[in-house]
């Protein structure tokens, strides 16, 4: 919308076409198979109503493909019994369904505010300058696909990073260039707080509700999470207790 030709002159710039839509050109081959499939239904079986499962499912189709594909979109509708146009809309909404091939590892970077004070937006640029690529691009060898991310809940430990969704906390620009190069060598990476770091197509199949029996490896948590436990043990303090509450008849009887 613009103004009158004396005043200023306002403009709307939409980024929508940059956001990108899910490929339906070039190979339409998938790895998507009838045990797929039957794995698909597994997961809308969990639900009461069955496209209640759509998320978990498009985690599936994300383990098998490497990306959301058209193929994937036409077997979560067919499953659920509804159109590619609402399997796409979901699709195209959440950031963390990807449209385009990943590599091998995901590596996002924190950027929201305390990470971002505490480095992380250094943290971001020079892995950029280090691995060669822009924010959601992927390395030539396939290896690390980099993107800066939203607040993970994380700040006791900020800067935080994360491979596949596990953490990595209290990131410097020199331990972050070190992570990814031992991603990129197949070299053990293990989280600081979880498990020892797999594949990004294995984290997506975890997320798809199937076990990989690793949900107990590592800790859950580390000491700025639990230092306000630890001062309250060492002082002796105790949350007042609650008083039980009067049996709902009490007054009755009493008459």
């Amino acid at each position: 919308m613009s103004g009158s030709e004396s005043g200023p002159q306002h403009h709307f710039a939409s980024h929508f076409a940059d956001s990108g839509g899910v490929d339906f050109s070039g190979d339409q081959s998938t790895n998507i198979t009838e045990e797929t499939r039957e794995e698909l239904r597994q997961i809308a079986a969990r639900y009461p109503q069955a496209r209640s499962a759509l998320l978990p499912m498009l985690h599936l189709v994300q383990s098998v493909e490497g990306r959301v594909t058209p193929a994937g979109i036409e077997a979560c509708a067919e499953i659920l019994e509804i159109s590619t146009a609402q399997v796409s809309g979901v699709a195209t909404f959440y950031t963390m369904y990807k449209r385009k091939p990943m590599g091998r590892h995901h590596v996002g970077v924190c950027t929201t505010a305390l990470c971002a004070v505490m480095g992380g937006d250094q943290i971001l640029s020079d892995l950029q300058d280090h691995l060669g690529v822009g924010n959601d691009e992927t390395t030539e060898d396939g290896k690390i696909t980099l993107e800066h991310v939203e607040c993970n809940a994380a700040c006791d430990f900020a800067p935080v990073m994360m491979v596949n969704w596990e953490f990595m906390d209290n990131m410097t620009p020199d331990s972050a260039r070190e992570l990814v190069d031992k991603l990129r060598a197949d070299e053990e990476v293990t989280s600081t707080r979880g498990a020892t770091i797999s594949t990004w197509r294995d984290a997506e199949r975890v997320l798809a509700g199937f076990d990989d029996g690793r949900a107990d490896e590592g800790p859950a948590a580390g000491p700025a999470s639990t230092l306000g436990l630890e001062i309250a043990k060492e002082k002796g303090w105790q949350a007042p207790a609650v008083p039980a509450e009067a049996p709902a008849d009490a007054g009755q009887e009493e008459k």
